[in-house]
């Protein structure tokens, strides 16, 4: 395991606070990325722009057009977009704008839900909570989501903010909670999609994820006196299934792909989609886990939303035998074990799965020795 990618405790506990440190004329070096990783001028990626409307009437040239161009993307890079992909744009704009409420309160109420060690829900600035050095630019805010009409519960990202924030919250928790219903169903389609371009069943992987534990997060990217030195989320790849980014107009997020950064400039209301470790796993590595960062601006905030579908915790994620041919690439692993592994052994990179696998057959091993 690369030991650089450990995660590490901080010396000192920084709180990164925008309306204090963008007054200071020189950025902390915890903050600072080596050179060799710093921001440059890229190219533009040139990525499939997927239009899901014929998919959705069930028109059946359409969806076989979109679901090749979702395998040439995934077989290359793991990204592509999506037009037409029928969640409610007054929804969308809605939610994004509520970031700007959200991360213009003070930090002491933001710290009021501050994650918890070892946890994914909560408010993080620069996740200076987990790291010492290469801190990202931003600040987070992240909470679960799993659909409460099958588990017969109550709304779980409503019960959140008001929870942690009090009633005030009650209109964020209800836009929020929409907005993740909206992006699980979209989600659930574009699992569709996957499955007719990888050649399985239909409704294989929607089945699978039916039942999803997934994450809503919430990122704000603050202007940056010094923005060449910084980034706002350094290269990783997702180590959940699949991502849905919602972008604002300022722009930010860069993809590797032919062995280049290249940049991806917003497309509006257009969604990002990028596939992520466990289904590439899912996959047998026939599709890349989208390999991805983000920089920041000097003069202007940037926004945006990413809602990350994860399977059910305990749920064995493992290649259907169909689209696997020869050995397989990776051992069964359940949702659980990956997350853990990456909140409390591993800081999130290109080389996350590939880690996780050796991590995990490592710990069978030693399991046996001691049984």
């Amino acid at each position: 395991m690369d030991s650089s990618s450990i995660l590490l405790s901080p010396q000192e506990l920084i709180f990164f606070d925008p309306s204090i440190l963008q007054t200071q004329s020189k950025i902390q070096k915890e903050f600072i990325w080596p050179q060799t990783e710093r921001p440059n001028s890229l190219q533009d990626l040139q990525a499939p722009l997927i239009d899901l409307q014929g998919f959705f009437s069930g028109h059946h040239d359409s969806t076989y057009t979109a679901a090749k161009l979702i395998d040439t993307a995934c077989r290359s890079h793991g990204f592509f977009q999506v037009i037409n992909h029928g969640v409610d744009l007054s929804l969308s704009h809605q939610a994004l704008n509520f970031l700007d409420d959200f991360f213009s309160l003070p930090l002491s109420l933001k710290l009021h839900a501050s994650r918890k060690p070892g946890t994914m829900w909560g408010y993080s600035g620069a996740h200076a909570d987990r790291f010492s050095s290469k801190l990202p630019w931003k600040e987070t805010l992240s909470f679960p989501y799993h659909n409460s009409t099958i588990s017969n519960s109550n709304p779980v990202v409503l019960d959140y903010f008001t929870s942690n924030f009090g009633n005030d919250f009650k209109q964020f928790g209800l836009v929020y909670q929409k907005y993740c219903e909206e992006m699980e169903k979209l989600a659930l389609a574009i699992m569709e999609l996957l499955a007719i371009s990888l050649g399985v069943e239909r409704m294989y992987f929607r089945d699978f994820f039916k039942n999803s534990d997934s994450i809503m997060r919430c990122n704000y990217y603050p202007p940056c006196q010094e923005p060449e030195l910084v980034l706002g989320t350094g290269p990783h790849c997702d180590p959940t299934s699949l991502t849905i980014l919602q972008q604002d107009h300022v722009g930010g997020l860069q993809v590797f792909a032919n062995d280049q950064w290249k940049a991806v400039p917003p497309v509006p209301d257009a969604l990002v989609i990028n596939i992520g470790d466990t289904f590439m796993a899912l996959s047998n590595g026939k599709y890349k886990s989208c390999l991805h960062r983000a920089v920041v601006n000097r003069h202007w905030a940037r926004k945006s939303l990413a809602y990350f579908l994860c399977p059910q915790e305990d749920k064995v994620v493992r290649a259907p035998s169909v689209i696997v041919e020869g050995p397989r690439k990776y051992p069964d692993f359940s949702w659980a074990e990956l997350r853990e592994f990456t909140q409390k052994h591993y800081r999130a990179d290109m080389n996350t799965l590939q880690s996780f696998s050796q991590w995990l057959l490592s710990s069978s091993s030693s399991s046996l020795e001691h049984s």
